[in-house]
């Protein structure tokens, strides 16, 4: 049976909103989409060029003065209308959603309400910024610190979640009350135009948020265009040190959120089925393509065999499949590079000693068109090998076994990632003293991403990143204090 393949009048046509006009075509190459859940061509875009950037910054330069002044009610007011546009349209997003990068039809409903949470939050935000006054012990004298945008923020998110991701890092700068250049990226284009079609719905004013579709060039232009004042990058770490590089030529300050190799660690008093569930959901959540996944686990020696067993009997129970069939749990990877890099992975893994416990070869016969691997999981796997050290970015768990619990942590924090963990314990002393000791900027106990919402900090420590979606800091990550000291004494 042949797998459903997006009809391209379901898809946005809009890959510009520069200056609050849409168009449907930049002035750079033309990208022929790759739809993962067939191997064919969704349709063609034209995307921006460096030129088109510079319009765009052009833009957000000449719309910051009045949207910076304007009151912090107002700004509020239009988050909420997004918001609002959001969730009553959340069915407009499916064909982009599903169709950009073969996100199951399960997850498509979600991810537009769960968008219209971050500007909801944030717009509160909107009108309680303030500042604080300091005590002066040098003379007669009014300090005060006050909290204010950078100007124009460029924004760079990834391909495996751009809705969720370009929400995450505009609500808190709109909220702050800088102005937008957003990158989409070529991979997954779709859903972000819906939702700037939104933002201009909503009233925001013209100019505020600008969107350009574009490759790597596009990306360099804005990194180092003088008139950015801000980059929030999602991303690669490889492609997050090309930026760092570009960035110090104008010295601009950049937000880093970055990859993962998140431990799971199970002890031997967890509730075992919901740990294995848990487990799982670290390959089956977008099929294994999150930066914060849980993909690398290590199971106390004692309930080590069992565990795996359930890991198996329970991964062989989960549809993967035609992302648009509502059954379906897992879907495909991002493209055939991917697949083939995956692969390749797992491969040189179990020569070098993983045993493999389900999953491991390339699906065949309905999927051929696509690019679709099977849930795999791989036992007995060397904590120093490839596949334990990297992030494989698709549907593999690596199992590693432990005797202690100071062995755990130091298996959990022997990597130069840092942005999840998960721990799996009923013991509530043991909890505490192991989140304490584990090295990530967020962490779950008998839980699994649940911790993602708005009002949260979310980022990385080590090579996962630094600075903070998400929560107050997540705000504050867009503002910066300026000190005013007023000499009052009478002279």
């Amino acid at each position: 049976m042949a797998f459903q393949h997006p009809e391209a009048s379901t898809l946005p046509r809009f890959s510009q909103f520069i200056g609050g006009e849409a168009a449907e075509a930049g002035t750079g190459d033309v990208l022929a989409h790759i739809y993962p859940g067939t191997g064919r061509v969704s349709r063609e875009i034209r995307m921006a060029s460096p030129a088109d950037v510079d319009r765009a910054v052009a833009a957000a330069r000449a719309a910051f003065p009045a949207w910076r002044a304007m009151r912090g009610d107002a700004r509020r007011n239009l988050m909420f209308k997004l918001a609002d546009l959001l969730e009553a349209r959340a069915d407009d997003f499916l064909a982009p959603v599903i169709g950009e990068n073969g996100t199951i039809r399960m997850a498509a409903p979600y991810l537009p309400p769960t968008a219209a949470q971050k500007f909801r939050y944030f717009g509160g935000w909107a009108d309680k910024i303030h500042g604080r006054t300091v005590p002066m012990w040098q003379g007669e004298a009014h300090d005060y610190v006050s909290y204010e945008p950078f100007g124009v923020v460029g924004a760079i998110v990834p391909w495996n979640g751009p809705l969720f991701a370009s929400s995450m890092c505009m609500a808190p700068a709109l909220a702050a009350g800088n102005c937008i250049v957003l990158k989409a990226p070529e991979l997954a284009p779709y859903s972000i135009m819906k939702l700037v079609e939104l933002i201009h719905e909503a009233g925001f004013p013209a100019g505020v948020v600008n969107l350009v579709t574009g490759g790597p060039d596009v990306g360099d232009a804005m990194v180092g265009h003088p008139d950015i004042d801000m980059i929030q990058f999602i991303g690669s770490g490889a492609t997050a040190k090309k930026i760092l590089v570009r960035a110090s030529e104008t010295l601009k300050p950049c937000g880093l959120e970055l990859g993962g190799k998140s431990a799971v660690i199970v002890f031997d008093d967890a509730e075992l089925q919901l740990a294995a569930q848990r487990g799982l959901s670290g390959i089956v959540t977008v099929s294994g393509q999150g930066c914060v996944n849980g993909t690398r686990l290590l199971v106390q020696r004692n309930i080590y065999d069992r565990y795996l067993d359930m890991l198996a009997s329970t991964a062989k129970q989960i549809p993967i499949g035609d992302p648009f069939n509502p059954s379906v749990v897992v879907g495909p990877v991002i493209s055939e590079t991917a697949m083939n890099r995956i692969q390749g992975m797992t491969e040189r893994a179990v020569q070098g000693g993983a045993r493999v416990v389900c999953g491991g070869e390339k699906l065949q016969g309905d999927y051929d068109g696509g690019y679709f691997l099977p849930l795999t999981v791989l036992a007995d796997v060397d904590p120093k090998s490839e596949i334990a050290c990297n992030e494989v970015f698709g549907p593999v768990l690596t199992v590693t076994p432990f005797d202690s619990e100071e062995e755990a942590i130091a298996l959990a924090n022997d990597t130069e990632f840092g942005l999840g963990a998960y721990v799996h314990t009923r013991n509530l002393g043991r909890a505490h003293r192991v989140t304490r000791e584990l090295q990530a900027g967020q962490i779950h106990v008998n839980g699994s991403h649940e911790a993602m919402q708005p009002n949260v900090p979310f980022g990385g420590w080590k090579r996962s990143g630094h600075g903070r979606l998400g929560g107050i800091e997540g705000l504050q990550a867009f503002l910066q204090p300026k000190n005013i000291w007023m000499n009052i004494a009478d002279e």
